[in-house]
Formats: C-alpha cells, structure tokens, sequence
C-alpha cells in the first residue's frame, strides 16, 4: 500500500505532525516537492486520516489511566451501539471491539482513581447493554504512540 519513501515520509510526521516538508526533506533525503505530493496522496487515500496534538496529560490534570474491560449483555442495542455511546463519553479516549471472554476495551483517563472510579460506576455501567466491567490501572506508560 505504500512503499520504502511514503513510509520515511510517514514515521518523520508521526513523531512531529507539524514537521515542514522542508525539514523532512533534508531528513529522508527525498525532494521537497516529492515530500508534499506524497503527503497529499497518502491523505487522499486516507492513509493519513488526520494530524493531530499529543497532549501531556499529566500536566492537563488527568494523571491516571485506567484500561475498562466491558461485558456486553444483549438487549435492544447492538454491541457497536454500546461502544460507540461508550465512546462518546467525556474521558474515554479509545474504544476496541474485542475477541474473548470480555467484549470490549476502553482507554480512560482522570484526575485519579476516584475519578475513573465515577466513570465506570456513575456512567459506563448505567448504559443499556453493559452487563459489567473490570478495571486495570495503569502504572506509568512507557509507550503512547497515535
């Protein structure tokens, strides 16, 4: 789908989105106006779907991470339908349909586990077709890459 230059192309923007063509350039050694063309087309493709800010949550006040696994209990909506309500809820930041005993996986984010405690009793649990759920904090992220 893409080939040895897009992808050089690829891993400078995902370290730094906001890299000129320029500066990638000079460090993949492909022409400037070869850099451009190529992004345009990877976005065309939809290879690039956005370019986006990588917050420092810590310093945003939402220090905790918690990873919420959710058992999904048929009722009248579908299993995508709980995700994506799921999803839509302020301090959930990623939502997996997945394979095995438990049906879906949440990344949360808050001020500490008090908080992520509220989401998941108050909130995530209240929606139709949630039966129940299992938390794991996390301890320190040693790796967060878009």
């Amino acid at each position: 789908m893409i080939d040895e230059k897009d992808e050089l192309i690829l891993n400078e923007l995902k370290i730094n989105g906001r890299e000129s063509t320029v500066d990638i350039s000079k460090k993949t050694g492909i022409p400037r106006v070869t850099v451009h063309e190529r992004i345009k087309k990877m976005q065309e493709k939809g290879i690039i779907k956005k370019f986006t800010v990588m917050p420092d949550y810590k310093k945003l006040g939402q220090e905790t991470t918690a990873f919420v696994l959710i058992a999904y209990a048929p009722k009248n909506l579908l299993q995508r339908q709980v995700a994506e309500k799921i999803g839509k809820l302020h301090n959930v930041y990623e939502i997996y349909l997945i394979a095995g005993e438990w049906d879906m996986i949440a990344k949360v984010r808050g001020k500490n586990l008090e908080d992520i405690g509220k989401l998941v009793l108050d909130k995530i649990r209240s929606i139709e077709g949630v039966e129940k759920t299992f938390t794991m904090a996390s301890f320190e992220t040693i790796k967060d890459e878009c």
